[in-house]
Parts: structure tokens; C-alpha cells; sequence
């Protein structure tokens, strides 16, 4: 079973959040992938595989409960693919999606603020 079409996204190294300022290149990677989450469509894709048995789930799986043709999933998912947020992997004819946590955990963590740490007080 070999997995196929599975992007690499480069996060930034530092959230845009942190109190320093980010790099333009760092923004515009890390714009590209939230772009890919900034469609309903995409946010449903992401919700059903995750909610499918086994956390995978083929086209035909997704077509139907999102009431778009098979060409419109599959354009949505290469999307999500080429994002680095899902993963593809080939069996036979079909081919199956599933989540990439670790590319979901970066977002997240990229768009967490840093707990602020209590400032000493002089008197």
C-alpha cells in the first residue's frame, strides 16, 4: 500500500501570534494552507473523513452526503491534499483520504497565543 499525493507543507516556524512579527514567505505558506480550510465544502471533507470508519474514507464515501458531483469532491480534495492537510493512498482502482494530524496540530498551535507569563513586580 503505497501512499500517494501527500504535500509537505512547511509551517512557519513561528505563529503569527507570538509577538514577533512573521515572515513574509512564512505568511504567505501559512495563508495557502488556511485558504484551503476558508471553503465550507473543504470544512465538511474534513469533518466526514474524520468522522468515517477507520478515519478514511474513497470519493464515493463523500459525494453523496455533500451533494456535489464526484469531480467537485475530487477537486476538493486535491486541495486538501496538496495542502498537506489529508493524505491519499491508493488501493487498486479506489483511493482513499484520510487526516493528517500533525498538519492539523501546526495550524492549530501556529494560531494559539503564547500564554503570557506574569511580569515581576518591582517596588
Amino acid at each position: 500500500m503505497a501512499v500517494v499525493g501527500t504535500a509537505e507543507t512547511a509551517m512557519p516556524a513561528i505563529s503569527p501570534l507570538a509577538g514577533e512579527p512573521i515572515k513574509r514567505a512564512d505568511a504567505e505558506r501559512l495563508a495557502g494552507v488556511l485558504k484551503a480550510f476558508a471553503d465550507p465544502a473543504r470544512l465538511r471533507l474534513l469533518s466526514l473523513i474524520q468522522a468515517a470508519p477507520e478515519g478514511e474514507a474513497s470519493v464515493t464515501d463523500l459525494t453523496a452526503p455533500l451533494n456535489l458531483s464526484q469531480p467537485t469532491v475530487s477537486h476538493h480534495l486535491r486541495i486538501l491534499t496538496e495542502a498537506g492537510l489529508i493524505e491519499r493512498e491508493k488501493r487498486g482502482v479506489w483511493a482513499y483520504y484520510r487526516i493528517v494530524p500533525s498538519a492539523i496540530a501546526a495550524i492549530a498551535d501556529l494560531l494559539t497565543p503564547p500564554r503570557k507569563r506574569p511580569t515581576k513586580k518591582t517596588r
